[in-house]
Order: structure tokens, then C-alpha cells, then sequence
């Protein structure tokens, strides 16, 4: 099982990224996926989840509005479309697949891809 986070980089504040999540070895319509990040000197946090549906999502409060997750399963992908971006939402984002869905903390997931780095200038 392979999940594979790319699509990060460097943005000024106010900007957009779209970094995605490709998955291999595992039957991606039977996931939950979630996003986390982990920033600076912090501990790695919730950020957002989509059900295996592709309807059901949750988000931290502090990306709501901007941040928008979403699942293709023909492409065995997810992708987070972020908006707005503030230099708070520096981190490294992780992906990761569940049978639970929607879980918010770290423990559920047993597949982990490596982070893709997004670094918001102020």
C-alpha cells in the first residue's frame, strides 16, 4: 500500500494550492481519507476528511470555508483545494486511509504517504 501526497510548494498569503493524495495497492472506493498537517514546532493536526462516499466531509474549524477536500476514485486520488491561505497553515501535509470515516485524530489511519511541504509567505 502506497499513498503518495504531492502538489505543495511556496505561496504568498491570500494564495491557492491543490496538493493531492495518489493511492496504489489498496481498493481506494473502500477508504476514508483524511488530510494532516504537522507545522514548525507543532504537533500534527486534523486538518480534513472525506467518507468513502465522496459526500460526507469534516474539516478543523480553522480551514472552514477555504478548504475543500474532494475524491476521484477513477484516479484513486484526493485532493485538497486551499484557498485563502494564511502563514498559519505552513506545515507539512500528510494523507492518510481509514475504514473509519471521518475520524479526526490520528489513530484510525493505517496508511500514511509521506508529507508535501506548503509554506505561506506573509
Amino acid at each position: 500500500v502506497q499513498l503518495q501526497a504531492y502538489g505543495g510548494g511556496l505561496v504568498q498569503a491570500g494564495g491557492s494550492l491543490r496538493p493531492s493524495c495518489a493511492a496504489s495497492g489498496l481498493t481506494f472506493g473502500n477508504n476514508n481519507i483524511a488530510w494532516f498537517r504537522q507545522g514548525p514546532g507543532k504537533e500534527r493536526e486534523f486538518v480534513a476528511a472525506i467518507a468513502r462516499s465522496g459526500v460526507s466531509t469534516s474539516y478543523t474549524d480553522s480551514v472552514k470555508g477555504r478548504f475543500t477536500i474532494s475524491r476521484d476514485d477513477a484516479k484513486n486520488t484526493v485532493y485538497l483545494q486551499m484557498n485563502n491561505l494564511k502563514p498559519e497553515d505552513t506545515a507539512d501535509y500528510y494523507c492518510a486511509a481509514s475504514a473509519v470515516p471521518l475520524a479526526r485524530t490520528s489513530r484510525p489511519y493505517n496508511y500514511w504517504g509521506q508529507g508535501t511541504q506548503v509554506t505561506v509567505s506573509s
